[in-house]
């Protein structure tokens, strides 16, 4: 494979960073070298961000929202035209290859939502006295910071940035160092789009944090986009104060799963469907499934059929036929997880499924099999702490009432699903779990048209739909006295 290089994109150029270093891009599932990225700092990102806010101020981009809807259809466009980025993808991150398809088709469909919805972006009109008008509009915000993680790196860039543009922002984007590589490509389909204006979008990686602290410092970025962990939001929270730029941050989740005795499937599927839940992304996404409450009356089954399940999912790279489960996405991740999880097993109360690193031909890849453990106190470490792979607790309920209560003993509150035939049963639990989203007979199922987000420290703001467009526009009231006839 030809080693590709990921420059920055600043006010419409490609270039490497002002220092003239760069980092390495490598394969999580087997340690080769993939390509070289630009190794940025402050200054680069100064220079960005200056040229979004040139663009913005300059341009008609902000106020011509037809423009904006050719821009992102044919971004859309080209992107179809380029499925080998899926490839590209799983190279990089390591998930399989059937999950990148599925995300550059998701990618894909969230750009044309937003494109549909850049030319109805209404306000409202009317009369407030006699002969006393106001209207109301809204306006893009101003220059954006991007702030991507590795996870699902063009979809949750897309999800972002889509709104963005088609609100009228101008942005700057960090992209996380693990796929720079993906990032850039993707991004390389909207900036060959010849109506696209210099500036209004720019790319600037790093291996390090300094773009990224400069994104949430600046006085000239007014809206900072962030998808990652609960710890990183409250930094970014504390350091983005003193300039009281509109936030939008998704955080950390601890997902349940709540499965009842009358589920609409057979235990073996409802458990090979939770398990693929559970291991999407080797577990690295923030809806995975992490708890799995079961009802006493049929713990003891499902226990042995998730058991099975996980045992059942092939690990390997992912572009190998038939892998259900790639790498982690790098060593510092995989040591981290393997730690909390051997932590676990020490702990819990049962060790279901002992979970650790395969060897053989994936030694020299950043590979777990899954764990399974089963225990009762919620308190426990494991179970409150959100850990980002392929673990997953076991808890047994006699009751909706102690389901919901287990389920919601928690500081995060981004998703849950219910397993049952019983349709009011479904819709009571619903409301009563304190989760931005619940899947009912499902988990997983997230679409351009539907808002996602987090309770509590699972985040601030909604992503996908209408209100995705929220954070990057302002509320402006005019009002005029005109006087009657």
């Amino acid at each position: 494979m030809t080693e590709l290089a990921a420059l920055n994109l600043i006010n419409g150029q490609w270039q490497g960073a002002l220092s003239g270093a760069t980092g390495e891009s490598r394969n999580p599932a087997n340690g080769s070298l993939l390509g070289t990225f630009a190794q940025s700092n402050r200054e680069d990102a100064r220079i960005a961000i200056a040229a979004a806010k040139q663009a913005f101020e300059t341009s008609l981009w902000p106020h011509d929202a037809r423009l904006r809807q050719n821009v992102l259809l044919q971004w859309a466009d080209r992107l179809e035209r380029h499925p080998e980025l899926a490839g590209l993808l799983t190279q990089e991150n390591g998930k399989i290859v059937a999950q990148s398809r599925g995300e550059l088709a998701g990618a894909i469909s969230e750009i044309r939502y937003y494109a549909g919805l850049t030319r109805h972006i209404p306000g409202h009109f009317m009369e407030v006295e006699p002969g006393a008008y106001t209207a109301t509009l809204r306006e893009p915000a101003g220059v954006a910071g991007l702030i991507i993680p590795w996870n699902a790196p063009i979809v949750l860039l897309i999800r972002s940035l889509a709104p963005a543009l088609a609100a009228g922002c101008t942005v700057v984007i960090k992209p996380a160092a693990q796929t720079t590589q993906i990032t850039a490509q993707v991004l390389r389909q909207l900036a060959a789009v010849e109506a696209l204006p210099r500036g209004v979008v720019n790319l600037v990686s790093e291996g390090g944090s300094e773009v990224a602290q400069e994104l949430v410092a600046s006085e000239d970025v007014d809206v900072l986009s962030f998808t990652g962990s609960n710890a990183t939001g409250q930094r970014i929270m504390a350091a983005a104060a003193p300039t009281m730029k509109k936030l939008s941050l998704e955080l950390g989740g601890k997902s349940c799963c709540l499965v009842f005795p009358d589920t609409t499937e057979n235990f073996a599927t409802v458990a090979t469907r939770i398990a693929a839940a559970a291991t999407v992304i080797s577990g690295q996404q923030c809806t995975a499934a992490r708890r799995v409450l079961v009802h006493a009356s049929c713990y003891d089954e499902m226990k042995r059929e998730l058991k099975m399940a996980l045992e059942a999912i092939v690990v390997a790279p992912g572009d190998t036929p038939g892998a259900g489960m790639g790498p982690l996405i790098d060593a510092s991740a995989a040591a981290a997880v393997d730690r909390a999880a051997q932590q676990a097993m020490d702990t819990c109360d049962e060790v279901v499924l002992r979970g650790g690193r395969p060897g053989g031909k994936l030694a020299n890849g950043h590979f777990l099999t899954p764990t399974l453990v089963a225990h009762a106190d919620t308190s426990a470490s494991f179970v409150q702490e959100e850990i980002f792979g392929p673990f997953l607790v076991l808890e047994k309920f006699e009751d909706e009432k102690e389901a919901v209560a287990r389920a919601n003993h928690t500081v995060y509150g981004l998703s849950a699903s219910v397993w049952t035939a019983d349709g009011d049963r479904g819709m009571r639990l619903a409301r009563a779990l304190r989760n931005g989203t619940v899947w009912i007979n499902d988990h997983n199922r997230l679409f351009a048209e539907a808002e996602t987000g987090g309770y509590r420290r699972s985040g601030i703001g909604r992503l996908h739909g209408y209100e995705g467009l929220f954070d990057f526009l302002e509320t402006k009231h005019i009002f005029r006295r005109s006087g009657v006839v």
